[in-house]
């Protein structure tokens, strides 16, 4: 077992039960992939993550810099979802995802996160658990009242931009959160790079970097 700061990310999805069994697999399995895609990325602190209750996921980052952002890229991945076998234009998602991010110390074991303990796995299971009353989607909790009080603000303003989140937009956003450029998502989702351009302008890209960019201020100075 390992013993550091940490941020915890959980998540399941919302009105799971709505959805056919054919689609919730789908779905599942779209997140599936993308956990050992990003374990299986390159990074100077490791990431893992793994499915429980059926519709929830949890994940451990060691380098809690990286948590929102991880956060975003798998709810744009979901939001970004279509098996409708159409070309995604401004179709409104058809899934969405909760997630709560805990920062705090842990005494983890990166291949067994259902052993591992501590506040950062506290707080991000119980605001998780209290996230659905409130009607929010993505929340962050950590020991400090201040960061607390500042990212509600921020995360109900990002709900408010992703939740005009079209299935297009969200797929831009993915691929900009994988460090795609804006040549590179027009060729691969074989559109002009000015339709892209529109697409992350309408996602409201230019105001998630500049969350970004507080997130990790924040971060730094208080946890790393």
């Amino acid at each position: 077992m390992k013993n550091a700061t940490i941020a915890v990310i959980t998540g399941d999805l919302v009105n799971s039960s709505q959805f056919s069994h054919t689609r919730l697999q789908a779905i599942i399995q779209r997140l599936k992939n993308e956990f050992e895609t990003i374990q299986s990325e390159k990074r100077a602190n490791r990431i893992t993550f793994t499915m429980f209750r059926g519709d929830s996921f949890q994940g451990i980052v060691e380098d809690p810099c990286e948590a929102l952002q991880i956060s975003l890229q798998i709810k744009a991945l979901i939001n970004s979802f279509n098996d409708s076998g159409e070309v995604a234009g401004n179709t409104v998602p058809i899934a969405d995802v909760r997630i709560s991010i805990g920062i705090g110390e842990a005494s983890y074991d990166l291949d067994a996160i259902n052993v591992s303990n501590g506040e950062a796995f506290q707080f991000s299971g119980r605001t998780l658990d209290s996230m659905k009353a409130e009607h929010v989607k993505m929340a962050l909790r950590t020991a400090n009242a201040q960061i607390n009080d500042e990212f509600r603000v921020h995360m109900k303003f990002l709900d408010s931009i992703t939740d005009r989140w079209s299935m297009a937009s969200a797929e831009v956003v993915y691929f900009l959160l994988k460090r795609y450029k804006e040549r590179q998502i027009a060729q691969k989702l074989n559109r002009s790079q000015a339709a892209i351009n529109h697409r992350k302008k309408a996602a409201g890209w230019d105001e998630i970097q500049l969350l970004f960019d507080r997130y990790e201020q924040v971060i730094k100075k208080q946890f790393v």
